[in-house]
């Protein structure tokens, strides 16, 4: 049976494993390597992360693991469940049990880790993409709108994109369009940031 694997970050309970009966001696960050190499085996990864134990539940840690397949995370889950994954006892791994009433709205994904899913999925030569049309609105919307902008204090960036997706193997193309906007402010103050003094 075929998996529809979305371009949206994975929130579903099915594509999320709690693993917990982590060891104490490792510190977090060397857990959250030993845990993304133990686990990417069975599909790509979302995210991989470790929080210690409450204190009522003694030392060590416990960590959420997201995949984007629900598929690769029921494997993952068979397959690790009771293991000696990468330490002298065994992991407890459970798929996510969150309530089905519960609705998340679907994030998109941000292009790094779309083309990272696409590359994953579909090869490195597997797809590309063209941009069809960037065009900035900002000037336009002040133009049309000279009176407005002098009443208000913020200005924006405003930037249209026409994009085409192309997958050869599959003999597919599809387009899509989206208008991002951004307050100046907001720019400017990041790149002031990231200039040295």
């Amino acid at each position: 049976m075929a998996e529809v694997v979305a371009f949206a970050v994975p929130t579903e309970s099915d594509k999320t494993l709690l693993v917990w009966e982590l060891s104490c001696g490792p510190t977090a960050e060397d857990l959250q390597r030993s845990l993304f190499a133990a686990f990417s085996r069975f599909g790509l990864l979302y995210s991989v992360r470790v929080f210690p134990n409450a204190a009522v539940a003694g030392p060590g840690f416990y960590a959420i693991i997201k995949f984007y397949s629900a598929r690769d995370a029921r494997r993952a889950q068979a397959a690790c469940d009771r293991k000696l994954l990468f330490q002298e006892t065994p992991v407890k791994v459970r798929l996510g049990t969150r309530h089905k009433a519960v609705q998340h709205q679907a994030l998109a994904l941000n292009g790094s880790r779309c083309q990272e899913l696409a590359n994953y999925y579909l090869g490195f030569n597997g797809w590309s993409k063209r941009i069809i049309k960037l065009q900035e609105l900002s000037d336009l919307e002040e133009r049309e709108n000279e009176e407005t902008e002098r009443r208000l204090a913020k200005r924006s960036l405003k930037v249209f994109c026409a994009l085409e997706v192309v997958l050869p193997s599959c003999e597919c193309t599809s387009r899509g369009v989206g208008v991002a906007e951004e307050p100046l402010d907001t720019l400017e103050e990041e790149v002031h940031q990231e200039l040295p003094e």
